[in-house]
């Protein structure tokens, strides 16, 4: 019996393919055909070989293969800010420079070209999508699309005017616009983005809400990130931020929130209950000084959790896979188990937990027929990584992001060992040292 060969774009073959869904596999010497921008097949090199006529062909002999890694928080544009103002307190941070400097600079432009940079940034990093919040989001969602990367693009929404919106009003109207604009486009989604219960009214609140409904849309806020929100909470309000939120109908499986630092149990129960995610910044956190989110206490309520970087402003790092280790340390330490937040648990933070998040589950962050093939492939063969014993925990505890090799997002090469294939590098700095000047001459 004859069998009959398929056509199709681009087989990729690796040492090793860490699906991740299933949870805990790591399948060796297994091929990935993908076709139209889609993961065809996962299966042995072998059966690959009889079943599949490639017109791209990719042999990765000494590489890990998984999806793309799903940021699922940042400020993209805010990597022109990257070392502004180090080392200082969040509020002080914010308050006596990040907030004047945006005040006096950022502009589309700005944002565009900020956000082009961090794509760079994210793509040699394995980074395939990114949720962002900033001010100009169409700007953001073009410069997703020049650097040919997956974006959920946040709709900004705050109480305050700034260079980009007069009102909330206005924020959201203008916000709108930018979805309605993009809404055909497959490598963009979005989502509504109050920036913080502190710089939010309940009106604002509520409209946000009924938007998300209507529209199907994930909210995205910042939500219990530093003591002192808290304190200003309980003064101006009587209650908790969280508590606020559940009050005005916020909790519910839409809500991404982003730090969830300052937690106590009844407060993790009410984010399990409610089915929300929570975007866990580690860095930023530590940067910043404002704590250490309580990760083991979150996962053991199945509560969904995705990893972020936040921009790099407040991390100085665009780079998942810091995130991955330092997550499952700051785990392991604060609840005094080793066993606590696993290697593949935290790759799943970072690949399909981020995905569901963002309600894009059913189109990426695993390796599975059907999905769009967002892949990114990881060297080993480095004498600071061996020897491999496992790739997942050689991921989570040795890698860097130096060691990312090729990066394909919706079956497209967007990094080519290491390189980025299509923007111009050299381009990027220049650009980068201009704002530079203009920022502080």
């Amino acid at each position: 019996m004859t069998t009959l060969v398929q056509g199709v774009d681009l087989v990729i073959e690796a040492r090793w393919v860490v699906p991740v869904e299933p949870a805990d596999v790591v399948l060796e010497n297994h091929a990935v055909v993908v076709d139209g921008g889609r993961i065809v097949d996962l299966l042995p090199q072998a059966d690959a070989a009889d079943r599949y006529s490639a017109r791209s062909h990719q042999r990765l002999d000494q590489h890990v293969l998984i999806p793309g890694l799903v940021n699922l928080h940042t400020h993209a544009a805010m990597t022109l800010l990257r070392g502004l103002a180090d080392d200082l307190p969040l509020m002080q941070w914010l308050r006596h420079h990040v907030w004047p400097a945006e005040a006096q600079h950022v502009s589309e432009q700005f944002v565009h070209d900020g956000t082009l940079l961090a794509c760079a940034e994210m793509l040699r990093a394995g980074i395939t999508c990114f949720n962002d919040m900033y001010f100009f989001p169409g700007a953001a969602a073009r410069a997703a699309l020049d650097s040919g990367m997956r974006a959920a693009i946040g709709l900004i929404t705050v109480d305050f005017p700034s260079n980009y919106a007069t009102d909330a009003d206005d924020y959201l109207a203008k916000g709108l616009a930018v979805r309605d604009q993009w809404l055909d486009e497959p490598l963009l989604s979005f989502c509504l983005a109050p920036h913080a219960p502190y710089t939010v009214s309940e009106r604002t609140f509520a409209r946000v809400l009924t938007l998300a409904e209507q529209i199907e849309s994930p909210i995205h806020l910042h939500l219990h990130e530093t003591a002192h929100e808290l304190e200003d909470s309980l003064k101006r309000f009587g209650m908790r931020p969280i508590e606020r939120l559940r009050r005005l109908g916020l909790l519910s499986p839409a809500l991404i929130a982003v730090h969830a630092v300052h937690l106590d149990a009844p407060e993790i129960e009410l984010l399990a209950r409610h089915g929300c995610s929570v975007a866990h910044c580690p860095a930023s956190n530590l940067k910043l000084a404002s704590g250490i989110a309580p990760i083991a206490e979150l996962s053991a309520q199945g509560i969904n959790i995705g990893l972020g970087t936040d921009g790099a402003a407040s991390n100085n790092r665009l780079d998942l896979l810091q995130e991955m280790r330092l997550a499952a340390l700051l785990a392991k330490q604060q609840s005094g188990r080793a066993d606590a937040i696993n290697a593949h648990r935290v790759l799943r933070m970072a690949t399909l937990a981020g995905a569901r998040a963002l309600g894009l589950d059913h189109e990426i962050g695993s390796i599975s027929a059907g999905k769009a093939a967002d892949l990114c492939a990881v060297r080993v063969n480095d004498v600071a990584l061996a020897p491999c014993y496992d790739p997942v925990s050689q991921l989570t505890y040795a890698v860097g992001r130096e060691h990312v090799s090729e990066v394909w997002v919706a079956g497209r090469m967007r990094v080519e060992r290491g390189q980025l294939v299509e923007n111009n590098e050299t381009g990027l700095i220049k650009l980068a040292l201009l704002w530079q000047n203009k920022i502080r001459p």
